[in-house]
């Protein structure tokens, strides 16, 4: 933890992009338990749920053709001030949703909500190579997964107590609310990196993004194996599983903010207890180990209170894969194309996420049992980290530096 602290009090820059994260996300966690309440209380089917999610993720697959090539020729302040105000607005919109004929436009504020979100992600993880490198990247990637738990931890843990005593419009109000906060640090945060417009057009930006691909085939190979994280994308999996196990036992709101901050504490304290051990030969492991408690989730599930121990277990590993898999990208691809490979990297891993999403709603209807469905997605990491040992044979990848 001290390493993370000294970082922080290092870069100026770091940590005011991390408060805004942190106030940002937190916010963002408020709605999120909101959403899923108000979808199980208009007792939707299980696909609507399960599409839902989906739209969480579609958006920012969708967008990163175009979104990296603006990261790489629009100032990173500017974009990220704009994209901001743009979640504000998307935000205070879903006080408009009232009941199930108004699900259109809970699916358009969605997808556009998260359209913004990921392309912030995407221009701040493209912004840290320009400011750290090495272990220090490493470091701050894991700071950034870190606040993401953290909020994701607090926020839904809160916004679960809040949707059950106040509802779910308050919700939206104190999530855009968070971001005008966020909004006032970073307009006051001043951004000194180097920035060279570029003099290509969108078309052959994309274009020579593909020939560098070509020439650097590691670098899709890194992207698949980031991509294999997003397997964890559970928001559909846990709703369901509160709707048939747990509905008897404690309020809906109550039991989706509990079983996501359960699993947000394995996401806060897995990096600060393992990334010591984080390299190119140990990361099957971790792989390995997240299938491991993915299936001891599944065994548990029925059970409310034991399902909350095991997911906990479940978000251990999740965050130092996160992390390290983004480094090891950041750390071997050319600085000219950050923002276009990061881009096409959170593209794999939100479309690996929407997959999961979807076949979550889709087996569920089938109606296979939610145990099944959790066993498979176990399966996922094994392949990852036999998909890890062969990349890290057959590919030259530089470890993580000191």
């Amino acid at each position: 933890m001290n390493e993370y602290i000294k970082l922080l009090q290092a870069q100026p820059i770091l940590r005011r992009l991390s408060t805004v994260q942190l106030i940002a996300y937190f916010g963002a966690w408020f709605s999120n338990v909101a959403i899923y309440t108000l979808l199980l209380k208009m007792e939707v089917s299980p696909d609507v749920v399960a599409f839902t999610a989906m739209l969480h993720f579609l958006s920012g697959i969708i967008q990163a053709p175009f979104s990296g090539s603006i990261i790489d020729s629009v100032k990173p302040k500017t974009l990220l001030l704009s994209l901001l105000v743009f979640e504000i607005f998307t935000t205070l919109f879903l006080l408009f949703v009232e009941d199930i004929s108004d699900l259109w436009l809970l699916y358009m504020l969605v997808f556009l909500k998260m359209s913004a979100a990921s392309f912030y992600f995407t221009t701040e993880m493209s912004l840290l190579p320009k400011i750290l490198d090495g272990k220090k990247l490493q470091r701050a990637n894991e700071i950034h997964s870190i606040i993401w738990s953290f909020s994701y931890t607090l926020g839904m843990a809160l916004s679960g107590f809040v949707v059950f005593w106040l509802g779910v419009k308050v919700a939206f109000i104190l999530d855009a609310s968070m971001f005008v906060f966020a909004f006032y640090i970073l307009y006051k945060t001043n951004i000194d990196v180097e920035f060279i417009k570029t003099k290509e057009s969108f078309t052959e930006m994309m274009s020579d993004t593909f020939r560098y691909l070509k020439r650097t085939p590691h670098a899709v190979h890194l992207m698949m194996l980031h991509a294999f994280i997003g397997f964890t994308a559970f928001d559909a999996l846990v709703a369901l599983m509160v709707d048939k196990y747990y509905a008897s036992v404690i309020a809906t709101s109550l039991a989706l903010g509990m079983m996501h901050a359960s699993r947000a504490i394995g996401l806060v304290v897995g990096p600060i207890l393992l990334s010591r051990w984080a390299d190119n030969k140990k990361m099957s492991y971790f792989f390995l180990s997240q299938a491991l408690a993915i299936w001891l989730w599944a065994y548990l599930m029925s059970d409310f209170y034991m399902s909350l121990i095991a997911s906990v277990f479940v978000g251990l590993f999740t965050t130092t894969l996160w992390s390290y898999t983004y480094t090891l990208l950041q750390q071997n691809i050319d600085s000219k194309y950050y923002g276009r490979i990061v881009a096409y990297n959170d593209m794999l891993f939100l479309a690996a996420a929407t997959f999961m999403s979807y076949m979550v709603g889709f087996l569920a209807t089938k109606g296979y049992s939610l145990e099944f469905i959790t066993v498979l997605i176990g399966f996922m990491f094994i392949v990852g980290a036999l998909y890890f040992r062969w990349v890290i044979k057959n590919q030259n990848i530089k470890d993580v530096k000191i």
